[in-house]
């Protein structure tokens, strides 16, 4: 059985949650890799989970079973995610990975990378969805985080990071923005040195993450606490 999942919340025929994921109560070291476990069923309603799932999204199992696997990502996530659920609904593939944002709680937010995979039932329907999320990090404790944010973007460099996080291209942002192509890429280079991102996607993830961008609005804001 699932830790802190109701037995009438278990689905039949999905497969077992291996044991080595059943933490309990237990914090994980640093050092361990954390995989939050859900189980969906065709409608992409969670039925049961991981005692990490629900930790890292900081709801207990009765806010969190029954409701759509969408309530506890960001509202960006649904954008990235429906194709893909799409396809595994029409039999075309049996898996995929995507990078996402969850929600932490009501407020906060993690990065992830979210597996979803296919379980089939009788005749080759779709029966269900057992999805994996691997977290970037561990939920803060209250007293680790920082009680006022530091100012680390100026005004152009906020536009242009809402711009990104909104799928903007660079020729889009440059129109928008009134800059040469040269211009944006040269804010986006700072802005991928300044929060330590490889690329565009992992950038709008550490900005979610750092709380610099609002979270449950769409489209994304900067918080104006990070702007100089």
């Amino acid at each position: 059985m699932l830790p802190h999942a109701d037995r009438s919340t278990k689905v039949s025929g999905h497969p077992e949650f291996p044991r080595s994921a059943r933490r309990g109560d237990r914090r994980p070291t640093a050092s361990q890799n954390v995989t939050c476990m859900a189980s969906l069923n065709p409608g992409l309603k969670i039925e049961a989970a991981n005692a990490d799932f629900f930790r890292h999204v900081a709801l207990p199992s009765t806010e969190v079973c029954g409701r759509s696997i969408y309530d506890i990502l960001h509202p960006s996530a649904r954008n990235v995610l429906s194709k893909h659920f799409s396809q595994l609904s029409n039999g075309h593939g049996t898996r995929f990975v995507e990078r996402v944002v969850a929600m932490r709680g009501h407020d906060r937010v993690f990065s992830a990378e979210f597996t979803g995979i296919a379980v089939k039932g009788e005749g080759d329907d779709l029966s269900g969805v057992v999805v994996l999320m691997s977290p970037d990090d561990e939920p803060a404790e209250a007293a680790e985080r920082p009680a006022k944010p530091t100012p680390m973007l100026t005004a152009l460099d906020a536009r242009i990071l809402e711009g990104v996080a909104t799928g903007a291209s660079t020729v889009q942002l440059a129109s928008r923005l009134y800059l040469s192509r040269q211009g944006v890429e040269y804010h986006v280079g700072l802005m991928l040195r300044r929060f330590k991102a490889p690329n565009r996607a992992a950038l709008v993830s550490r900005a979610y993450s750092m709380g610099v961008l609002t979270v449950g609005s769409w489209p994304p804001r900067a918080v104006p606490d990070f702007v100089k």
